[in-house]
């Protein structure tokens, strides 16, 4: 007898995509003797998701091809004075681009018109697997409870122009609405007048604000941060499945602020914990419901900023005294969090570089420098009050001293004997700033003495990296604004029924530890320090996500300890360690990604955010895939 098909009332259905994270009906060959084969099916949907990822390379191959010649040859005019090399934007008419776009299109092969076309109606509709997980939950019996507010991190939210005025070199009117900040047009302006972009991005040194002339503010509702630019999604996954359980906009907030701004100045200027304040309670008032405050990477950091805000009295506070948390919210999820700050924090403000700027091949280095050089970075964001918040907390306790630190058995350079908790290393003395090497802690004194006196004010002003000891030390902390983004400074609220989860990812080399080299001609560079390129192991790595270091999370380790002094209220906390296991298909990761901005795509996370919402948080385990748990136990608080 021949083999018969059986098929599964879900896969009659038309146009519907197999999803790679839940269990799906497929087609199903059932045998003589009753077992059933997958094994065609799978290859199939192997095959074309192979097919789909050539595709799309070729794309972005062809994309990339054409952009770097036209900015090959703008670059190399800005650097040779020649007739035959027209400025870019005579070169290429940007604003008449999209005129001739569906020309362009007829003559695409249908396989690349058929790609893009599933790209664009991904941002516009969402593609089936964007909702599976959501899909899932609804069919276990998840609905929405708890109005959910979401903080994206640093760089997510998108910053548009509102001012008319500019200057009278860097008129604004033409900019106005537009976004300098997370959007092509970004690109485009960045290319065509850095000058002016750079001076309309960054803020007035002396006052952390808005420079003369100039209004930048954040973009609002959900298109702020679910896309950074198109194609590129941050909590597009997240707002789908969240979707799909029954959440909008009358039960959901994605709460985008000006990162950019130090974080008192956040409520100075925009007011934004005030509007914060009072949505969340008036979500309570209306659905009678605690809120969620869903949290990404620097997000963490504003919302613990929040919880001290909020309960305290005086100009500028919120005012609602010692129970307000606890009557007002459900759960606090740290995504990524950087609570104890992360370790390329310094290096950024220190050299204006990373890992990612220094271990490109030397023609894509020396492109990178002629176009948005070291300079040019460091001095635009050191107008930026926020990032400072991200600098290591802690200390030596955390991070480690010259000769040890606590993740020195997580390191994943072999072939260096150094420790972790030698920070900065300088391999050759020749000079001022190369006689020693450097903790974590001296490291920030270091960039400090080196930085000019409206920053060094900023960063004392606004903010304090060290470690309390005693519970009267945190008490009186309490009273002191520039302690409050510090969890090892101030304790959390005394709020017992708020939970909290900390949902991070591991199992992704993360940059840790430097060798520094002293500039010899600084008069060129203008810089008195850089990262030793030429280095083989110039960047140590430890264990994290692959942005933040999995040390910042100590913490919510020591959150979890019964009877601690940093959690008065012994809020429930649960820790889930989520392994990097990204798929080599996807350019994103997939299903299984937990690298940094990735994980708010991965099905894990979204499944966990879901179960947060819909109130069933408690039926969460906590998951360990490192020792950092018994790090923690181990340092001496």
């Amino acid at each position: 007898m021949p083999p018969r098909k059986r098929v599964s009332a879900e896969a009659k259905e038309p146009k519907k995509k197999t999803s790679k994270v839940v269990e799906v009906a497929v087609t199903e060959t059932e045998t003589e003797d009753g077992t059933v084969s997958h094994a065609t099916a799978t290859k199939q949907q192997e095959v074309s998701k192979r097919r789909r990822l050539l595709t799309s390379k070729r794309i972005i191959f062809v994309f990339g091809t054409a952009i770097g010649v036209l900015l090959a040859a703008y670059f190399g005019h800005k650097q040779i004075d020649s007739p035959f090399l027209p400025d870019l934007d005579k070169l290429v008419n940007f604003d008449s681009f999209t005129n001739y776009w569906e020309e362009w299109y007829e003559m695409l092969p249908a396989s690349m018109q058929g790609t893009m076309d599933a790209v664009e109606g991904e941002k516009l509709r969402g593609s089936s697997d964007s909702f599976a997980i959501g899909k899932q939950m609804k069919g276990v019996g998840l609905e929405a409870k708890h109005p959910v507010v979401m903080i994206p991190g640093v760089i997510s939210t998108g910053i548009e122009s509102w001012s008319l005025e500019g200057t009278e070199e860097c008129p604004s009117e033409p900019h106005f609405r537009k976004r300098l900040w997370g959007s092509f047009y970004m690109i485009r302006t960045m290319v065509l007048d850095k000058a002016c972009w750079l001076k309309h991005i960054m803020l007035d040194p002396e006052t952390g604000l808005d420079p003369p002339g100039i209004r930048l503010r954040a973009a609002q509702g959900f298109d702020a941060a679910d896309y950074f630019m198109t194609g590129y999604w941050i909590w597009n996954k997240v707002l789908q499945n969240l979707a799909v359980i029954g959440y909008g906009p009358d039960n959901m907030l994605s709460a985008g602020y000006d990162w950019r701004l130090a974080y008192l100045d956040l409520e100075r200027r925009d007011g934004f914990f005030s509007k914060l304040k009072s949505q969340i309670e008036m979500y309570k008032k209306q659905r009678g419901e605690k809120a969620v405050l869903v949290s990404h990477s620097m997000g963490s950091q504003v919302v613990y900023y929040f919880l001290q805000w909020v309960e305290a009295k005086g100009e500028h506070f919120g005012g609602g005294g010692p129970n307000w948390v606890n009557d007002n919210i459900e759960a606090y999820v740290d995504i990524s969090g950087s609570v104890l700050g992360t370790p390329k924090a310094i290096v950024a403000l220190l050299s204006g570089e990373m890992k990612d700027t220094v271990q490109l091949n030397a023609l894509a280095v020396q492109g990178l420098e002629k176009f948005f050089s070291r300079r040019e970075r460091l001095d635009m964001l050191r107008t930026f009050g926020g990032i400072p918040s991200m600098f290591p907390k802690g200390g030596d306790l955390i991070w480690g001293n010259l000769t040890y630190a606590p993740d020195d058995v997580l390191k994943s350079n072999e072939t260096t004997t150094n420790s972790l908790g030698q920070f900065i290393t300088f391999d050759e003395d020749i000079g001022t700033y190369s006689n020693k090497n450097l903790t974590i802690a001296q490291s920030i004194d270091y960039l400090l003495d080196q930085s000019p006196e409206w920053f060094v004010n900023r960063v004392q002003e606004q903010y304090s990296f060290g470690l309390a000891t005693t519970k009267k030390q945190l008490e009186l902390n309490k009273e002191n604004p520039s302690k409050w983004s510090n969890p090892l400074e101030v304790p959390l609220p005394n709020a017992p029924d708020m939970k909290i989860y900390c949902l991070y990812g591991v199992g992704n080399p993360t940059e840790r530890a430097y060798h520094y080299r002293e500039e010899v001609n600084k008069d060129v560079s203008k810089l008195n320090v850089s990262i030793e390129a030429t280095k083989e192991s110039s960047v140590l790595l430890g264990d994290g996500d692959g942005t933040v270091s999995l040390m910042t999370h100590t913490m919510c380790h020591k959150w979890k300890e019964p009877g601690n002094i940093f959690n008065p209220g012994n809020s429930k906390v649960t820790v889930v360690e989520m392994k990097h296991e990204p798929d080599r298909f996807d350019i994103r990761g997939g299903a299984k990604t937990a690298e940094h901005v990735d994980i708010l795509g991965s099905a894990a996370l979204n499944e966990l955010v879901l179960r947060i919402a819909a109130g069933d948080g408690l039926s969460i385990n906590d998951t360990y895939h490192t020792s950092l748990k018994d790090i923690v136990s181990s340092l001496d608080f």
